[in-house]
């Protein structure tokens, strides 16, 4: 085969790399803004607020703020939530912490069970609703959290993306200059 023959296929398959590697940045860009605006536009809708810092000075079990929800979500105090990390934070480190205190640990089919075996039973049928919303929001919050994960993965994505487009370009065009260096007439063995 003529060595300037194979120095064009490679360097056109590497043109056709760089531009496979540009569109697919470029979706796992449009990707990762969608998916953070949407997550960010989602929780901003349901206005929830994390408790302010002045509750936390109290924390004691059984009340509003725990000690365990010093480290996690005393760091967002007065904030609204609008970002996936806030939505497990408040998911995990909130809700879960007061659902956790509810009879049967808050565990809705256990309460749901109970319930239903004594249906006379208002507190353990309010305990039943309380602990449907509970775990309902927990569960719709972890879910804004793994979309926000999904969002930064095609983020970096998109980087490689556009990092290796920018490196095959480089060789695209070294192999390019590398043909114009070949004499016509060379031949390589294959």
């Amino acid at each position: 085969m003529n060595r300037r023959v194979f120095d064009l296929i490679m360097s056109l398959g590497g043109l056709v790399l760089v531009l496979v590697l540009i569109v697919a940045g470029s979706l796992l860009t449009w990707g990762a803004n969608f998916t953070s605006d949407e997550v960010h536009s989602q929780l901003a809708e349901q206005q929830i607020y994390f408790p302010p810092a002045t509750a936390f000075a109290h924390a004691k079990a059984g009340t509003e703020i725990t000690p365990s929800m010093i480290p996690s979500v005393s760091k967002y105090a007065g904030q609204e939530l609008l970002t996936g990390q806030q939505a497990e934070a408040y998911a995990n480190d909130f809700i879960a912490v007061h659902l956790s205190e509810m009879p049967y640990g808050g565990v809705y089919s256990k309460l749901s069970t109970a319930s239903r075996a004594d249906p006379s039973n208002k507190k353990l049928a309010a305990l039943v609703d309380t602990s449907f919303k509970g775990t309902t929001l927990r569960g719709l919050l972890l879910e804004a959290y793994a979309f926000s994960i999904f969002g930064e993965i095609a983020g970096y994505a998109a980087i490689a993306s556009f990092a290796l487009a920018a490196i095959m370009l480089i060789l695209t065009l070294l192999g390019f200059w590398h043909l114009n260096k070949i004499p016509k007439s060379k031949v390589i063995q294959v």
